[in-house]
């Protein structure tokens, strides 16, 4: 694979300089800097970029917003979150706004270096803490006054799918294990995705379950 070509989006320019002098040793460019979403928007329109490494809290627009646009604007770029806001309202909404990964800034080098490289081959990555922290924060059923759930009613093929995607399966497990063919498992992914209002597949897993669809997971 050549370099990884990235932004860092961050409004602390120190933490920008530290992660740009190791990250350029790791086979990966830091093509651009940005101090807020919207200055990132501006360099995104002019630069070729495979992935959007960003911070949450910052000033003018948050990683939030900035996620949901590239979503709409770049939808082939991939954005990965590196933060330290480690609450699961945070990791549910940047993974629903489109983010495919999240990785909380007191990360080994390492670990930053891997989930760049796999977000930008279009997997999902967190890290092992943040993935504990959405099954927590999910976990606790919340008070119905504050709980607005839209019940969807999904085929029992899809509920399968759902399911198996929940188990890290990959298209093709997934085909083999329910005797179909790969394309059909795209299309019932599409679809579920369609339904739910999901940008991907960390949001299905999300959205399974908040909802508690699956008794194992």
């Amino acid at each position: 694979m050549s370099k990884v070509r990235i932004i860092l989006v961050d409004d602390h320019s120190m933490i920008r300089q530290g992660l740009k002098s190791f990250l350029e040793e790791a086979e990966i460019s830091v093509v651009a800097e940005a101090k807020n979403g919207i200055e990132a928007l501006e360099k995104l329109d002019e630069l070729e970029v495979d992935v959007v490494v960003s911070d949450i809290m910052m000033p003018e627009m948050d990683g939030i917003e900035l996620t949901k646009q590239i979503s709409q604007k770049h939808p082939d770029l991939k954005v990965l979150a590196l933060t330290m806001m480690n609450e699961s309202y945070n990791i549910k909404k940047m993974l629903g706004a489109g983010a495919l990964g999240y990785l909380l800034k007191d990360c080994t080098q390492d670990e930053l270096i891997r989930a760049i490289k796999t977000v930008a081959e279009g997997r999902n990555f967190y890290s092992g803490e943040v993935t504990q922290i959405i099954m927590e924060g999910f976990g606790s059923k919340p008070k119905e006054k504050n709980r607005v759930v839209h019940e969807i009613a999904l085929t029992e093929r899809e509920l399968e799918i759902l399911h198996l995607i929940c188990k890290e399966k990959t298209n093709p497990e997934i085909a083999e294990e329910l005797f179909v063919s790969v394309r059909t498992v795209e299309t019932h992914k599409r679809n579920l995705l369609e339904k739910t209002g999901c940008k991907n597949v960390a949001g299905l897993v999300l959205y399974a379950v908040e909802r508690n669809l699956f008794t194992d997971l």
